[in-house]
Formats: C-alpha cells, structure tokens, sequence
C-alpha cells in the first residue's frame, strides 16, 4: 500500500497543506526547527511567508532555508531568531545583530528542552513516510530534533519520501504527530569544501602519525577536520564515535578502513546524531544498519564518549593563544559558529582508556597575514577550551603535546608549529609577560617539515619499538632527564669526565646550534609506563667542510640492542644529504665497546692515539662496509656508552 494511502485511511485529519498546518502556531509561540539538512524547507517557507505569525521565536542548530529570509525586514519584525551553532550561510546575519546565538554544549542541549529551561511550544520536523505500522523516521537528523519534539506542546512534520530512514533513536510514530504536510523535494545539501592542498596533506600527515590501529576517533564540523578523513587511508579497524556524519566517510568505509571491529562500546556499528552532505551519504546511511544514529545526549555525553576505549577527538580552532586556550565560536566580538561538541568530545576522549584530543588548525589566517596561535586571544573571544582541556595541536610545522606541560613548556611546543614569521613575535612576548625565561632561545625560524622524513622506528628484541627522530627544542626536558639517568661511567665516557650537573643552560647548548643539516642530533624514544622517554641521543655537528664529528650515548638497560648501530645509519643517510663525506670521533681508549661499533660499521677506519683518546676517521665510501649493512641490516650494538 503506498504510504499515501495508509495515511488517508489511518489519520486522514492529521493531513494538511503546509499554509494551514502553519496556520495553527499562535502568536507569541517558541517554535524549534529541526537541524541542518534534516530540517523542513518546505514548512519552513510557508511559515516566513504567513503574514499572521507574529513574535515568534525560533530556536535551531545549523539553519540553511533561513537564511533566505533572514535579512527581510518583515522576517526580523516578526520572528526572533535564537541559534545553538551558526551555520555558514548565517554569519552575516549574526555579524549584523540578527541572530540571539545560545552558547552551550552540544551534549546538554536536549536537557534544555526536557527540563523546561527552554520552553518550546511547537516543533517543526521532517520524517520518512510512516512504514505500514505507522512508524516514520527523523532519518539525518536525531540530534536534538527528538528530544525537542517529544517536549513541544505539538508537532508539524513535512512528510519526504526522500529522508533516509535509520536505525536508533530516530523512530517517530504517526500518533506522536499532531499534523503531517505531504511533500516531496530534495533534502539539502551541505559538503565541506575539503581541499587537497599543501597545508591539509602536511596537517594529516602529522595527525595520522598519532592516531592508532583500532582506534575510535571522532571529526569535529568544518573543512579541515573532514579533510583529514583522506589521511587516514593506511589505518586499521578505526571506529566512528562522532556527531555528525558526511561523505567524506564513504571512501574509508568501503576500503573497510572503518570496520568498526575494534570497538568497546556499541561494537560494530558507527553511532552519530545526524548527517550532512550530498545525495550519496543520504542513500548510504538509508537502513543501513552499520549506522547507529542516537540523540546528542548519548552520543556527547562525555562519560558515554569514555567508554570507547583509545577515543581520538579531532577538532579544530579559530586562534589559540601560547597557554593552550581555545576560541571556536567567535572572531573577537563576532559571534562566528559555536561551541558544539568540541568540549564534550575532548573530555569524553580525555577520560577514554588510552584516548586524547587533537586541535587540527591551519597556522595561519587571510592568506598567510595573520597566526593563529596568537600571544593572547582577540578582544572579545570567548574561551570555548581551556588550557587544561587541550591536549595535542597540530598545525602544518608539526605536533605540540600540551597535557600536563607548564606555561614554559607550552609556550616553545606552541611556537616551534607557529608559522617561522610569527615565531620571534610569540617569544618576545612570553618573555616580556615571565612565561619564559628572558635568555630563552627561539625555535629554528626554518621551515622544518623536511625532517620528518627522518623519522623512523625500530623494534628491539625485547619487543618494545624505539622511535627515532631528531632533537627539537621542546625535548629539554626529556633530554635532561635522560642525561640524569645515566650512570657515571656512561657520562664519562660520553663527556669525558663525570659530569654532575644538567641544567637548563646546559641543555638549551645542546640543541642551540642544531640547524639540521650541519648539526643534527637524534633522539631514540621508547614509552615506559605510559610516558614516552629518551633512552638515547646521537648526534653530528661540522668539523670541517666535508666532515662531522659523531657522539652516541644510550641508557645502559638499551644498549647492547643496535641503537647505536641504526643511529649511525641514520645520521650517515641525513649528513650524505647535506654533502658529507665521512664521520670524526674521539673516543677514550678504555671504550672498547664503541670502537667496535665503529669498527663494524667502517671496516677501513682510520685510528690516531692521542694519550687516553683515539680519534677516529670514517668515510663513506668504504669499500669494504658490510654487505649485511648494505642489504639494510643493521649490526648488533656492543655497547651504547657514548663519545
């Protein structure tokens, strides 16, 4: 039977044409509509277009159809419009004062309506037609749209066989309807404008280095955050715990890249609250039961979040000043999107086993002219996330880990991915505000993103994997604390004698002249406990126009597990880049261990005494380096006591 003439026969009074179903809202009345692409154009028009309707107030989440009247001054006299979240098409409006923006979580939305903090007298909604038990389905938009409608005094919905029926909380039947308006037309469309350009394929590069195998990650709304969906290609068995679904999913699911399998809560099964996109997306989510669409307080309550263990939020930011604060919703005083679910998700993530946040963000703004990390946020931004929120930002120069770090510490990780021309600027701020030291170095001016393709990882025999990557300024501490470490035979034999004192002047010279090219220095990094620390550092500076003296020092429960050995490699592969010919060293006599490491590596070294020392020339062009080395094998490390 069609679904017209089950209608007819079940409810013929509930059916009405849009003009007299609007007719029956009252003056004075608190009127939701429903969110983004799921809401009903059609009503929508009819309700702009009714003359009658007078001081009525609107609530939404992402209008669209409205802004087509928004700037009408009979729409402005005769309806106020109160937004959670201002979509693209309304910043102008909300710009000139036309909009009442409701800053607040995306997770306590639907309590607002429950509890009667916000009043709401009708809900207008789009649904499915009713399957032959009556039952219609609010398709893309669950969201905040259920809970409005069971909390309104009554109930219109423009009935389209072109919303998508799915599964979860969005079942509606027919009886819970107050009247039902025939009409068929395309939803809406909204796709984030994902452009593949330099700046988003080096963002995602960074991003898709954090995020793990089998992790459930969340994408906040906007370009940037969709874009990065195309970085994560490689990944295994990732799940989707998110807001909001659109195409850019479509590629990840059918390269069964998300498969959901991995999942802890809701095992299987992609849980949103609405979708937006194109006519794709909407025939792909349609009774597809992989998708599992649920009201914003489940899927943004932050203790539900949680409980999807390894949960990866990915959101975004307009500026974010060198403490860690945030601002998303406004452009100093004006009011440009919303707070949403970034701070739901950052939590929920934040008290997930194994989970953390990620702040994806463009370093700069209007064509390069202005950073986005800034000294201090713009008169009159609101603080969406607070310092103690955030957790990793990435931009285009890299990776900042924020969790747990000191104002100082935030400041150089902040400032080393600022653009390099904003850089000084960040710094001789800090130090005039006593966030830095005043003798604070800057970080490297370049543009440093070539380096990680020197980034690299080997697995021990013990099991563990040792991250090894170069030196960067924000590693002070780590470095420091991995020189305490050490035994005194160790440092002896990489200092020369028995050091007894690392402070902050003495490691800020260990990296104060590392450009990368003539001077560069590796760290290894393993994670022990939880925490990732330095378990070895090997470095080169020039010596000479062709030549680089080398220094190694590992902890001694690494060595002897070829640490030392892969560094060498590494080192020797960067300094041929930079047009190097050979490696120098001297060694005490009494490291016998090094000098076999060295030996193995350069068969034809050549050896110098020099009382307790022995200086060592290696070149590389060996004739007679190892074959196994030159099949990329890597010898056995002897010992990791250092220069």
């Amino acid at each position: 039977m069609d679904y017209k003439d089950w209608l007819k026969g079940h409810c013929p009074k509930k059916m009405l044409n849009a003009e007299d179903a609007i007719s029956k809202i009252e003056r004075g009345s608190r009127v939701f509509i429903g969110t983004g692409c799921g809401e009903p154009p059609h009503l929508i028009r009819a309700m702009a277009k009714d003359v009658n309707l007078t001081d009525i107030t609107l609530y939404q989440m992402l209008p669209g159809t409205l802004s087509e009247f928004v700037n009408t001054k009979s729409f402005s006299r005769r309806f106020t419009l109160k937004l959670f979240f201002i979509s693209q098409a309304m910043r102008k409006a909300a710009f000139e004062g036309k909009i009442d923006y409701t800053p607040t979580y995306l997770s306590q939305i639907c309590n607002l309506f429950i509890s009667g903090r916000v009043v709401l007298d009708v809900a207008l909604i789009m649904v499915s037609p009713p399957d032959k038990f009556g039952y219609c389905s609010l398709g893309v938009s669950v969201d905040v749209t259920k809970a409005a409608m069971d909390s309104a005094e009554f109930v219109i919905a423009q009935v389209n066989p072109k919303m998508p029926r799915t599964w979860g909380d969005g079942v509606v039947h027919v009886d819970d309807i107050n009247f039902m308006v025939l009409h068929e037309e395309p939803l809406l469309e909204a796709e984030p404008n994902i452009a593949d350009n330099e700046i988003a394929r080096r963002i995602g590069s960074y991003v898709s280095q954090l995020i793990e195998n089998g992790s459930t990650i969340q994408i906040g709304y906007g370009n940037l955050p969709y874009a990065l969906l195309g970085h994560l290609h490689n990944k295994k068995d990732l799940g989707i715990h998110t807001t909001m679904i659109t195409d850019a999913f479509i590629p990840l699911l059918e390269k069964k890249v998300i498969t959901n399998k991995k999942k802890s809560l809701l095992n299987g099964r992609i849980v949103a609250s609405m979708c937006m996109g194109t006519k794709r997306i909407y025939n792909y989510v349609n009774k597809n039961p992989i998708f599992y669409f649920r009201q914003s307080s489940f899927v943004n309550d932050p203790s539900v979040i949680a409980r999807n263990d390894n949960m990866v939020s990915i959101g975004s930011a307009l500026e974010l000043d060198i403490t860690g604060q945030i601002c998303s919703d406004s452009m100093g005083y004006m009011f440009y999107s919303g707070i949403g679910d970034q701070i739901d998700f950052i939590r929920g993530s934040a008290m997930s086993k194994g989970g953390f946040s990620i702040i994806a963000l463009p370093s700069t703004a209007q064509n390069g002219t202005v950073s986005r990390i800034v000294p201090h946020l713009s008169e009159g931004a609101g603080v969406a996330t607070t310092r103690a929120d955030v957790n990793f930002v990435v931009t285009e120069y890299g990776i900042a880990e924020l969790q747990g770090k000191g104002v100082y510490q935030r400041v150089m990780e902040l400032t080393q991915i600022a653009h390099p021309k904003f850089r000084e600027e960040l710094i001789s701020f800090a130090k005039k505000h006593h966030y830095i030291f005043p003798d604070q170095l800057p970080p490297s001016q370049d543009d440093l993103f070539f380096v990680e393709g020197y980034k690299t990882t080997k697995e021990l025999r013990t099991g563990q994997t040792v991250e090894l990557r170069p030196m960067f300024p924000t590693d002070e501490d780590k470095c420091r604390d991995f020189f305490y470490s050490l035994n005194q035979k160790t440092i002896y034999y990489r200092f020369f004698y028995k050091m007894k004192s690392f402070s902050r002047e003495v490691m800020q010279k260990q990296w104060a002249n590392v450009d990368y090219k003539r001077n560069m220095s590796i760290i290894g990094i393993v994670r022990e406990k939880g925490r990732k620390v330095v378990v070895a550092i090997g470095s080169y500076a020039e010596v000479e126009e062709n030549r680089a003296e080398v220094a190694f020092v590992t902890r001694e429960e690494y060595q002897s597990m070829g640490i030392t050995s892969f560094m060498i490699d590494m080192l020797e592969e960067i300094a041929l880049e930079n047009e190097y010919k050979g490696f120098y060293a001297t060694v005490l006599t009494e490291n016998a261990p090094m000098i076999h490491v060295f030996k193995k590596i350069y068969p034809n070294m050549k050896t110098k005494a020099s009382g307790s020392e022995i200086e060592i020339n290696m070149s590389f062009d060996d004739p007679d380096k190892l074959t196994e080395r030159r099949l990329g094998l890597r010898c056995p490390e002897v010992s990791g006591a250092g220069l």
